[in-house]
């Protein structure tokens, strides 16, 4: 294919690398949005599901009865229903994942609706169905089970104590699975040998996700037999063979998934919930439309939860302050049952960025995922990287205090060196590029490190207390599901229609996908359209692991210009000339001697069935991996506690930026949820493993107004080589810098105010007022 002579006004003003508008937003600030919860039926159906308010019970017996005789009620099904009708578990997780003796990962059968015996707070035992909303509230109100409770284990330690409750028979330690990694006998031996040695026992506290938009899902009866499936998700494909292998006489083919907007997805809507089943398996028994609808109080006790790891880290370094070993033992609380997100969050994803940026010669990961009567574990924003970028950074932070070193120096010997690249962790991944070095000094002169002096006494001024710090850190991407397919359709209307399984969840990635297929086809990104979100147009693994621009922009890439190509062979052809006689200009196909020209559309028209179609797709070799720079300043109000982000610069390696504006709304509102983790979040259970933090009266979110300081810098530098664009993920990595930047620099700011050391760093998070207050009163 030959190239434009000039390169066309579209492409100059609506390709990659500049800020357009994004052709998401007419719609949704206008109302025209097209959320699960906006659909309507004639005749709908609601569903409502009865949950447990027993951390750990046996159902004794469920008295439904009465209930099918109430007004309105269709249905009422329980876990023993749905098991007699054939509907199996929800997955578990695969045979990689092993319990310290070698036997398979041990987990009790979770069922869609709980059968026999619930293992946390909120857990589905019971579906109503009825002609309205009210009416299904009405009667699952008046849904009589008789439970006998059991014991219950809030937390690992509970979980792990001799004589503690039992969740699952093959686990009588409460232990599902165990992994490690390294040589644990050479890192004792440099443990031994080290001249300086620190130790942090950390926590990442639980989390729980909070969407604009709450999950819901819409199943009904489709034609020829099928069913359709709409619901808010991330991953629609997995949705439907998730339903085909859990619905007993469905299959794949027989089943239609399709998601329209998505009003967050943050790793929550990864994946198969069991209300998802319950609301197909009704649909397909009833033969009618049925919606549920997620109501706050379900999300914050019966989502998915993140994060939740009891962590003892420990950093060996020599008397010039190098890394010589690093050991940790990490126990995550997984929740009433293992999941194949929970095993492998803390067991796989976390361990690939132990190290980080750091060249660490020798490690010991010691991982235990541990049962809880809690809610499961699942993907939230940065799943594994960010807690282990945490327990790496707080180290660091510690072995610079133990050294009386500046922060950043310790950090700057130990990063892994440009000539190093390819270089191969102590996990064994391959991080193709990376110049750190180069970030952290970037990082350092946009945060005015060397003028920190000046900024302390104005704070002194005001009566505050000024801390700071400084993180190097890099986050994996791409999800290892590396390939992804993009079918082209250049239609006679004067459009270009892209469909890809990747999905939009506000994150812009339509607006991006846009910009890169004006980049080849050099028509206005009004032409340009983008269907996502139909598993009967396109199927693949979804947007999760910050992959969408890294392999679906790829693949977008690849089949506009195989469309290209595609075109000008058929101009070609229906010239009598060769393909190098052909130019495509900016939406037009001209022989290179001028006698003829014909429009793209025009083209398409003449094919049969009015459009060419050509797909694309695209494989990266290898994840990738942005890193980034954060410097944080913090002000603490000594009479209060409260903690003030007082400035915030980061330098962020990301390869190939296609949407500016998009990209920085990424970084700065990951960042923005890394600092709730530090300063505020947190999910709370009892000791008897009720949950206390099931509203937004209870669970505090970080507010825009807090964050008015920040400097975002990208370096596009250092592309990615493993991908056709040399473009990186981006989407969690603001979330994974900034909670230990932040706890950092409050830690600074408390040692600087006369907080002895061993006090400070054994602050946990999340640092809200009383605890920082707390420590203050330590001087």
């Amino acid at each position: 294919m030959n190239s434009p002579i000039d390169k066309p006004i579209a492409a100059m003003r609506f390709g990659s690398g500049h800020t357009v508008a994004r052709i998401e937003d007419r719609a949704l600030i206008t109302g025209e949005g097209r959320y699960t919860d906006d659909l309507h039926r004639p005749d709908l159906l609601h569903l409502v599901v009865v949950r447990s308010p027993h951390a750990h019970a046996r159902i004794v017996s469920i008295d439904t009865a009465s209930v099918r005789e109430m007004p309105g009620v269709r249905a009422v099904f329980t876990g023993a229903d749905l098991l007699a009708a054939g509907v199996k578990p929800m997955p578990t997780p695969p045979a990689a994942f092993k319990r310290a003796d070698g036997t398979a990962a041990a987990t009790a059968p979770r069922r869609v609706l709980a059968h026999e015996v619930v293992r946390f707070v909120g857990e589905a035992v019971a579906a109503v169905v009825a002609t309205s909303r009210a009416a299904a509230v009405e009667a699952a109100e008046a849904l009589w089970v008789d439970y006998e409770s059991l014991p219950a284990a809030a937390h690992v330690q509970a979980a792990t104590a001799p004589g503690a409750p039992t969740l699952c028979d093959q686990a009588p330690d409460n232990i599902a699975a165990h992994k490690r990694y390294g040589d644990a006998q050479a890192v004792a031996a440099a443990f031994a040998q080290a001249a300086h040695v620190v130790r942090l026992p950390l926590r990442n506290q639980r989390l729980a996700p909070c969407s604009l938009e709450p999950r819901v899902v819409l199943a009904e009866p489709g034609e020829h037999g099928r069913l359709v499936v709409h619901l808010s998700s991330q991953m629609p494909t997995a949705v439907r063979d998730n339903l085909a292998q859990m619905l007993p006489g469905l299959s794949k083919e027989q089943v239609r998934v399709v998601v329209g907007d998505v009003g967050g997805g943050f790793g929550m809507k990864t994946g198969i919930n069991p209300e998802d089943v319950v609301v197909a398996y009704a649909a397909r028994t009833l033969q009618a439309p049925v919606r549920w609808r997620g109501s706050r109080l379900e999300e914050f006790s019966a989502s998915v939860h993140g994060r939740d790891h009891e962590t003892l880290a420990e950093l060996a370094l020599d008397e010039h302050g190098r890394v010589l070993a690093m050991r940790q033992h990490t126990r995550s609380n997984i929740g009433g049952y293992a999941t194949p997100t929970g095993c492998a969050i803390p067991m796989i994803l976390g361990p690939y960025v132990a190290t980080s940026v750091y060249d660490v010669p020798l490690i010991d990961l010691h991982i235990e995922a541990v049962l809880c009567n809690t809610t499961p574990v699942g993907a939230y924003r940065g799943a594994g990287r960010p807690e282990a970028i945490y327990a790496i950074e707080r180290l660091m932070d510690a072995a610079a205090l133990h050294l009386k070193m500046d922060p950043a120096e310790l950090r700057r010997r130990n990063l892994v060196k440009p000539q190093q690249m390819p270089y191969t962790n102590g996990t064994q991944q391959v991080y193709d590029s990376g110049q750190f070095e180069k970030m952290l000094d970037q990082a350092l002169q946009l945060g005015d490190w060397a003028g920190y002096g000046v900024r302390v006494a104005q704070s002194k001024a005001r009566g505050r207390l000024r801390g700071r710090s400084v993180s190097t850190f890099l986050e994996w991407t791409g999800g290892n599901a590396l390939t992804e397919t993009v079918q082209v359709r250049i239609l006679s209307s004067g459009y270009i229609e892209l469909t890809s399984a990747t999905m939009p969840m506000g994150q812009g990635i339509a607006t991006s996908y846009a910009q890169l297929a004006v980049d080849v086809f050099a028509v206005d990104i009004d032409r340009i359209r983008i269907v996502q979100g139909d598993t009967d147009r396109a199927t693949g693994f979804g947007s999760a692991g910050s992959r969408s621009l890294f392999t679906g922009g790829g693949a977008i890439h690849v089949a506009s210009q195989r469309a290209v190509a595609s075109a000008v062979e058929l101009a070609a052809q229906a010239w009598g000339v060769s393909t190098d006689q052909v130019l495509y200009v900016a939406g037009e196909l001209r022989r290179l001697d001028g006698s003829q020209r014909i429009s793209l559309f025009e083209l398409a028209a003449q094919q049969p069935g009015g459009c060419l179609e050509v797909s694309g797709t695209a494989t990266a070799s290898a994840p990738s991996w942005p890193n980034a720079a954060h410097v944080c300043e913090v002000e603490v109000d000594p009479e209060t506690g409260e903690v003030a982000i007082a400035a915030y610069a980061s330098v962020n390696d990301i390869g190939r930026v296609v949407s500016p504006q998009i990209v920085q709304g990424q970084l700065e509102g990951g960042a923005i949820q890394g600092v709730g983790q530090a300063l505020c979040e947190q999910v709370v259970y009892d000791d008897n493993a009720q949950l206390l933090t099931a509203s937004f009266m209870d669970y505090a979110l970080p507010r825009a107004d807090g964050f008015r300081a920040f400097k975002t810098v990208f370096d596009t530098t250092v592309p990615c080589l493993t991908n056709v664009l040399g473009a990186k993920g981006v989407g969690e990595l603001g979330t994974i810098g900034a909670t230990p930047t932040v706890v950092n620099a409050v830690v600074d700011a408390l040692i600087a105010a006369g907080v002895p050391q061993d006090v400070a760093l054994g602050l946990q998070m999340p640092l809200t007022p009383p605890v920082v207050w707390g420590a203050l009163q330590h001087r």
